[in-house]
Order: C-alpha cells, then sequence, then structure tokens
C-alpha cells in the first residue's frame, strides 16, 4: 500500500521520496511540478526512455552526465547528431550506454521540430492530454498515458510506451501523484491551479 513517510527533516513524503537523499531534492522540487518549456520536456521523455529497465535513481545520477552528452537536450542540436555521435554517445561511460535508446533520443528530437512546426509547441501536444480527474491514482498506465503514446508513436516518435507515458506525465505535473498528506501536494497544487496551459497555434 502506497504511504506518506516522515524524513528525518520531520516533513511527510511519498514513501518513495525519503529512500534516497537524491530522491528527497527531486521529489520536493521538481517532481509533479507543472512544466511548460520544450527542452525540459523533451529531457524528460528521453530519460524516461533510457530508465526502461533501469532504476530511476540511476538517471537522476548520471542526469548531468546526460545532459553534457547530449547538447543540454535542446532539440535542435540533438536532431543533427550523427552516427559519429552514436559512436561517441556508446563509448560515454558516465551515461546508459545503449544503441536503441541513443538513436531513439535523435529520431525523437527530429520529431519535436515537427511538432513544433505543426501544433507551435511540443508542451502543446503534450498538454492536451492532461486528465481531467485529479490523482492521486499511482497506477503505471492510464487511458491517457495510451492515447499520448499512442499519438507520440503517430508521429514518429520511439520509445515511448504507455507506462513511460504516465511517468513522464507525473513528473511533468499533468497530474498531481503526491499522495494525501504528503507535504509537497499542497504546493504542487497551488503550481498547477496557477499554471497556463499552452495550446496548439493555428495557422
Amino acid at each position: 500500500m502506497f504511504s506518506v513517510e516522515v524524513g528525518e527533516d520531520g516533513l511527510a513524503r511519498c514513501w518513495w521520496g525519503t529512500s534516497a537523499p537524491d530522491y528527497v531534492d527531486y521529489h520536493d522540487r521538481e517532481w509533479g511540478r507543472p512544466v511548460g518549456d520544450d527542452r525540459t520536456l523533451f529531457e524528460k521523455v528521453s530519460l524516461e526512455g533510457f530508465q526502461s529497465g533501469l532504476s530511476w535513481l540511476t538517471i537522476l545520477r548520471k542526469r548531468d552526465n546526460f545532459r553534457h552528452a547530449f547538447a543540454n537536450f535542446e532539440p535542435d542540436a540533438v536532431a543533427e547528431f550523427t552516427e559519429k555521435d552514436v559512436e561517441r554517445l556508446l563509448d560515454d561511460a558516465g551515461i546508459v550506454r545503449h544503441r536503441g535508446k541513443i538513436e531513439a533520443t535523435i529520431n525523437n528530437a527530429a520529431r519535436v521540430l515537427e511538432v513544433q512546426d505543426d501544433v507551435g509547441s511540443l508542451a502543446a501536444l503534450v498538454w492536451s492530454f492532461e486528465p481531467e480527474s485529479i490523482g492521486p491514482v499511482m497506477e503505471s498506465t492510464t487511458a491517457e498515458s495510451k492515447a499520448l503514446a499512442k499519438e507520440l508513436k503517430r508521429r514518429g516518435f520511439s520509445f515511448v510506451g504507455p507506462t513511460t507515458a504516465y511517468a513522464f506525465m507525473q513528473a511533468m505535473g499533468l497530474v498531481d501523484d503526491h499522495l494525501e498528506g504528503c507535504y509537497v501536494r499542497d504546493e504542487v497544487e497551488k503550481e498547477r491551479d496557477a499554471f497556463v496551459r499552452p495550446v496548439a497555434s493555428t495557422k
């Protein structure tokens, strides 16, 4: 059963947010807070793809290395990566050296540029799948994450299945899955209330 746990600082957090110092900081400062800029969204969907089959803690501890290796996840820069960059990344012990995930990240950068050209921003596309109901749900997939994954796949994205899509939605604030009793939950809800949802541009 998911629950809140009181940390050494006396604050109640979602159970997973107390298991390591890296998690405490990520849980308190980032997870669930709404994000509307494409660079951050691209970074997160990329890292969620790399996380598949691994712990998020592993990815979190390598995040700075990933940012350095992938041009700070600027989509226009990553989209220009070549096979030479793939080989460079496969030799980089600071990241997860998985050819499929590396190539997926480069592919997805190009798809982000296409989305930006089509609807104005990746954020506009992603936030159009925000659920109407409020969490916490704490499931691995939802109808909305399945729909988002399906749309991203239709647009040519890879390594973004329904489970990855939902973890992405949780992290980027499309849902607030901080548990009742978690001290961060009210902060996140206030940020979500104030957040201006991006909308698709019309041509």
